[in-house]
């Protein structure tokens, strides 16, 4: 009789906690939660490290200069403001490595690719020229109000996931010839509601505005708040226009 071994089995267990996702929040988080639980001694610790650092008022100092460095390479010399910033971060977080360390936790990782997304998103729609053409079709229409009605929806629609400004800047000149055609739509009224309702939408979740408000979001659930942000941006995007035609357009 062949007598019975007892076989082992290592079972591979999946990494946990914030750092398997990348999540440098959560792990700031962590970081901040261990210190409180060490007690004051470990924060007085960590205060004195980081004051012990070239830091402090010179570097705030530094900080502001490099705000005019990048003000004036990015407007004056004509410098790519992505690449003339994340130099100047570089150089500030070299100087001050520790202090860097939990600013940079703090980032909102998520919603800044949530908004690089969406932009590049419709920033290839502007390229491919779809924005332009739906704005040519609906200008063409016969009904001048209807077609004033549905250019506002566009510029809400389109602001709820990019820039206000530049939808703006966009779809007015599209209008010009609709409004000079006599079509009986006043060219001031259609202006004002034209920009009211893209930039009234800024409060969506997918726009900076709104991207913003949800990553400083402070003692509240963030999957909740973001629920109840696209929801009232979806009711605003619907309502707004209607009510900016009815108020700047029909009853004028």
């Amino acid at each position: 009789m062949i007598p019975a071994t007892e076989v082992h089995i290592n079972v591979t267990r999946a990494q946990e906690g914030p750092q398997v996702f990348g999540d440098a929040e959560a792990t700031a988080q962590s970081e901040r939660a261990e210190e409180m639980r060490k007690g004051p001694d470990s924060m007085l610790e960590s205060q004195h490290t980081e004051a012990a650092s070239p830091t402090g008022r010179a570097y705030q100092w530094l900080t502001l200069l490099g705000l005019i460095v990048l003000a004036v390479l990015t407007l004056v010399f004509k410098l790519d403001i992505g690449f003339v910033s994340i130099s100047i971060a570089l150089v500030l977080s070299l100087m001050a490595p520790n202090l860097q360390k939990r600013a940079l936790g703090q980032v909102s990782w998520p919603e800044i690719m949530l908004i690089v997304g969406v932009s590049t998103y419709v920033g290839v729609l502007q390229k491919m020229g779809t924005i332009d053409f739906v704005g040519n079709s609906v200008a063409g229409l016969a009904s001048p109000l209807t077609a004033a009605l549905l250019l506002c929806f566009i510029g809400a629609v389109v602001s709820a996931f990019a820039s206000s400004t530049a939808v703006l800047g966009s779809l007015i000149p599209l209008a010009v010839p609709f409004l000079q055609q006599g079509t009986g739509v006043s060219a001031v009224g259609f202006i004002a509601a034209m920009a009211v309702a893209s930039t009234i939408v800024d409060v969506s979740p997918f726009s900076t505005n709104g991207a913003l408000v949800l990553a400083n979001a402070q003692g509240v659930d963030r999957d909740k708040f973001f629920r109840q942000l696209m929801v009232y941006g979806a009711l605003v995007t619907i309502v707004a226009p209607v009510v900016v035609w009815l108020v700047f357009i029909v009853f004028v």
